[in-house]
Parts: C-alpha cells; structure tokens; sequence
C-alpha cells in the first residue's frame, strides 16, 4: 500500500495580501477592544481602520501594477483585471466609509452610533450611557470585516467561497444597521428586516449552490462551466439552480421584486450606514454576478438573459415610479438605487466584450458605472448628515427648502450629486449611463435602453423635486432644516466625490480606458 499523499497548497501571499491585511485589521480592532481603555478607543480604533484600508489598497495597486493575474488560495480566488478594479472601488469607498463613521462635530461631538446598542431604546442603561458619552467603537472592526467579506464575493471562483464571503460581509451590516443614536425603534426595525430577508435570500442562494452542484458535481466555476458545455442531459437541476442563485445575488443588488428591503433598511440605519452600505453592498454584488454569470453560466446565456432583462425592466420601472411619491431623501435615495440597479442590469444582460473597433464592454460599462454612481453616492450621504434639526438629521424633503439661501454651497454641491443621478450632461452619472446603455444596445437589446431612457427621464424629477425645494421653495414654519458644522471627515468625502463627480463627467477617457483594459475574466 502505498502511504497517503498530501498536496500541499501553493499560497500566493502577495496576490491574496489585501484580503490578508483587511481580515488582520479587523480581528486587530476586535482586540483593541478588550485593551484599550475606553477614551483611547476612537482614535485607536479610526487610525488602525484608516492604515489597513490604504495597506489593502496600497497592496492591491502594487499588485495590478504588476500585472500578476491568477487563481488562487488554491483554486477558491481569482485576482484578474475586473478584481482588481471592483476590489479598488470598495476600498475607495471602505475608506470614505470610515470617515462618515468617525465624523462627530455634526452632532455635537458624538457619532450617528447609539452609545449601548444592546440595550431598549429610551431605557435609563441607554440614557446612562449617553451621559457618560460612551461610543460605540466597534463600528470600525465591523466596517473592516464587511469589506473583507465584499472583496472576497467579488473574486470568489467557486460557489462554496461565494456563499461564506455572503455572509461574512452581511452580518455585520445587519448590525450596523440597527445601531442610530435617533429613531433608535426604527433602526432596530430596519435592522431585523435586513437580517429576515437576509438570511430567506440566502437559504434560496445556497440552495441554487446544492442543485448547481447536484448538475455539474463540483463548486468551481470552470467546472460548472465545462459541464454546461459537454452535459447533454435535460437542464432541470441547472435551470433550477441557476434561478434560486440569482435571487441571492439579485436581494444584494436591490432588484425587484427582491427590493423590499431597501427603503426601509436605508431610512432606518444611520446615515454613514447607509451611505457606505449603498454602494458598496451593489458593488459586490454586481462583481459578483457578472463573474458567476459570465464565467461560470456563460453557456447558459440564452436562458437567463430573459430572465434578467425582465427583471431589468421590473426594477427601473418601480424605482423610478414609486421615487416619484418620496417625501423622505432618505428613502428617496433608496429608490433612486433601486432604479440605479435596473440599469446596471441593461448592461448586464446584454453580456458583449470589447470590439476591435473599441466599443464598449459590459464589465468595462458597468465598472465605470459603479465608480460614477459611487462617488456621487458617498457625497450624497455625507451632506444628508450635515442637514439636521434639533431632534437631528432632517431627512424630511419640506426640511430642505430653502437650503439654496441659507446655505448655497451646501446645496450646490447636493445639486451636483442629484444631477449626476439623474444622468446630467457634464457629470459623472451621464457618462456611466451613456456607456451602460451603449453595452446593451451594442448587444442587441435596443428596446431595453428605450425603457432605461424613458425610465431615466422618470427619476430626473424626482431628483429636480430635491433641487427645486432647495433653490426655488421658501422654507415651511418651523420646518426648516439647517447645516450643521462638520469636521474633515465628512467634507473630505464630500469634496473627493465633488471633484471626481466633475472630472469624469468632463474628462472620463482615462477611467474609461482602465475600466476597458479592467474588463476580461481569467477562466
């Protein structure tokens, strides 16, 4: 008998350094929770977050530099052109994500966090904490261990490492969400409705993994693939998994009809959650579903591109018709993503490559789509926490007129994120949109871009609604909102994102060539 051989693993620790680094940091952050006394918390805490997300991203520019792309760790992660910019992008908004979660000047000097999430909202242990200014400095670990789980769902190779890079990265966003210092019923609510509809999208995602497994007898992607080709048996355990696993994909997306959840969980959480959670939370996913559909289902394209494309029009349809209706920019905003995620998956379902004659990508459109759509959404977030009233942040759109008087700067900028959603020439949001569209008519799918464009020019009044009341509404009795001092932290973020809002929508060429060179899967 033959003694037993062992395979050992080939790691390579450079190309899987990012991940290394962010999954350090956060297990250091737990640490530094049970060490450090609580007055040195929040600034050990935001230094240690603040230098693994720029080691992450210093490693992961190194490496795309370098041009090393492999499967990795071994066979579960592949590190190719579109990891490297989906794994660039979350971190980008990872680190404006921490800068929304240390900012404390806007409340008067204490965060968006409860200061004892764990208690009943109201009750004297809640009230004796904020007394003694307790904060909730676990934020950090827990923004640090969501990104970990994000950038390792976007390069997953196989279904096994999909489905626990999902729940890494959604249980803490569970508890973040229900952690407001205000309307502290309304972020618990908001909270237990993400975690139920959670966990039912993720029973359906791992089920599509087990009848996806069942059809082609292995978890890897190539696999999955090779058998799509080869097998020539009646596709039932395919068809069957192929559509259980694109609802667990499609609820982190924000599609309809697994969209409930994104109204409420946006105006319940607090608002640097929800900023963070808006597009990093689509960003994933999205990297995500263009790897397992395109890599791994790509055989299968003919039977799941109707699927998509009426989920497509399901999802601009109702995202641009029911934002009609808001009151609350909050939850206006979650529709507004929810319209957003419709015409990500115009591009998506047509599914094209780059031509010799330089048209335009899927994967290269939609990347360049999320980065515009980010920038404009971190900046969004991080004025709607400097709009307050005495019980706090004036979320209410009555609150917000007159803005354009007391406080111009404050609404200019607000007006130029709300044009870049609604696709405004000379920002950002035009060019992702014109370049996403571009993909699916490029890809045969003309009348899906006349419905994006009619439900574009739906969602461009709801946004105007914002910029009407700010600039031309006199402001109600005692309704009036007004702009609260903030520190670096949040108008860093916001003027990152003005900026970049301007330059792209100006000067995109350069992006748009990294996001086209960005844009091809290894196998």
């Amino acid at each position: 008998m033959s003694p037993l051989e062992i395979t050992v693993p080939v790691m390579e620790w450079m190309l899987e350094a990012p991940l290394i680094v962010l999954l350090v940091g956060a297990t250091l952050g737990v640490l530094l929770e049970a060490v450090v006394p609580r007055e040195y918390r929040y600034p050990a805490q935001t230094g240690l977050a603040i230098l693994t997300v720029l080691a992450a991203m210093g490693f992961t520019a190194y490496n795309w530099v370098g041009g090393d792309f492999k499967i990795v760790a071994p066979g579960s992660i592949a590190v190719d052109g579109p990891t490297y910019f989906f794994w660039s992008l979350l971190l980008l908004v990872g680190l404006g994500g921490v800068a929304l979660f240390a900012e404390r000047a806007v409340a008067g000097g204490v965060s968006a966090f409860a200061a004892s999430a764990a208690t009943v909202p109201g009750s004297p242990l809640e009230r004796e904490a904020e007394r003694q200014h307790r904060e909730h400095t676990e934020i950090f670990p827990l923004i640090l261990f969501a990104l970990f789980g994000m950038l390792l769902f976007a390069a997953a190779n196989d279904l096994l490492t999909l489905f626990v890079a999902l729940e890494i990265f959604s249980l803490p966003l569970y508890l973040l969400s229900g952690m407001a210092r205000r309307r502290r019923w309304l972020s618990q609510e908001a909270a237990l409705k993400y975690f139920l509809l959670g966990a039912f999208s993720s029973a359906f995602f791992l089920f599509g993994v087990a009848l996806l497994y069942g059809y082609a007898g292995t978890f890897s992607y190539a696999g999955v693939a090779q058998a799509i080709v080869t097998d020539e048996s009646p596709p039932v355990l395919l068809l069957a998994g192929l559509v259980m696993l694109a609802v667990g994909l499609l609820f982190k997306v924000g599609a309809v009809p697994f969209h409930t959840w994104t109204p409420d969980v946006y105006t319940g959480a607090p608002t640097p959650v929800t900023g963070f959670m808006a597009i990093a939370t689509k960003t994933a996913a999205v990297a995500a579903l263009l790897r397992v559909f395109y890599v791994a289902l790509g055989g299968a394209r003919w039977d799941w591109q109707p699927i998509i494309a009426t989920v497509a029009v399901a999802t601009m349809v109702v995202g641009a018709v029911v934002g009609l209706v808001q009151q609350d920019i909050k939850r206006l905003l979650a529709y507004s993503s929810i319209a957003h995620a419709g015409f990500i998956l115009a591009g998506f379902v047509a599914a094209v490559g780059a031509t010799a004659k330089g048209g335009v990508s899927s994967v290269g459109s939609i990347s360049f789509y999320l980065l515009a759509y980010g920038f404009a959404t971190l900046g969004g977030f991080g004025i709607i926490t400097m709009v307050r009233r005495a019980g706090g942040e004036a979320n209410g759109i009555a609150a917000w007129r007159g803005l354009g008087r007391t406080s111009p700067f404050v609404a200019g900028v607000m007006t130029l994120f709300l044009l870049s959603f609604a696709g405004i020439p000379l920002t950002a949001g035009f060019v992702g949109k014109l370049v996403v569209f571009a993909a699916a008519w490029q890809g045969g799918y003309g009348w899906l871009v006349l419905v994006a464009v009619i439900a574009s020019l739906v969602a461009a009044f709801f946004y105007l609604k914002v910029v009407v009341a700010m600039w031309f509404k006199e402001p109600e009795r005692g309704q009036q909102g007004r702009v609260a001092g903030a520190s670096g932290w949040t108008w860093i973020v916001v003027a990152v994102s003005a900026v970049a809002t301007i330059v792209l929508g100006l000067v995109p060429g350069s992006i748009l060539d990294l996001a086209a060179g960005a844009a091809q899967f290894i196998r």
